[in-house]
């Protein structure tokens, strides 16, 4: 999918089955990320409690086989209990992009949005919004679109067992 503006936006979904509530839960704790990450980079928390709100940062450590081992400072800037939630990560130690503390932000955005589907499920849509990435990082995301959707199908199908009553 592309934004109404031309720029790369990556969109999959998936229906889960529970309520919006636990399925926030888990994804307002960054300890469980690296439970449910379809993409095999997240390591581990480094910092960062259960979110509550915008404003947040919580720092997880990454890998990549280009990048080696590195961190990424997460900033909250959407937050809507049980129905949307999203961070728009910044390079962090050991990132060749850092600049810093914090790192430049680049400006793209993992969002989380859930939609009540009947009793007890939800229709979870994850969304990689690059609409505000740099040209050369727009042009990345649009030619790996296909390994994007596959690692974000593979996350929200991770999310569902997570969910999946015991």
């Amino acid at each position: 999918m592309t934004s109404t503006t031309g720029e790369p936006v990556v969109v999959v979904s998936r229906r889960v089955e529970a309520p919006a509530k636990d399925v926030f839960r888990i994804l307002a704790d960054p300890g469980r990320h690296p439970d449910l990450d379809g993409s095999g980079m997240l390591r581990g928390v480094v910092l960062g409690a259960v979110l509550s709100g915008v404003g947040d940062v919580f720092v997880m450590r990454m890998h990549h086989a280009r990048l080696g081992d590195y961190e990424m400072d997460n900033h909250v800037v959407e937050y809507q209990p049980d129905r949307r939630i999203g961070w728009e990560p910044r390079p962090g130690r050991g990132h060749p992009d850092a600049t810093g503390p914090g790192g430049d932000a680049w400006g793209h955005r993992w969002i989380f949005e859930l939609s009540p589907d009947g009793a007890g499920a939800t229709v979870v849509t994850e969304i990689f919004d690059g609409s505000r990435l740099p040209e050369d990082k727009r042009v990345e995301v649009d030619s790996g679109r296909t390994w994007w959707q596959t690692q974000m199908a593979s996350t929200l199908e991770r999310l569902a067992e997570l969910c999946a009553p015991r």
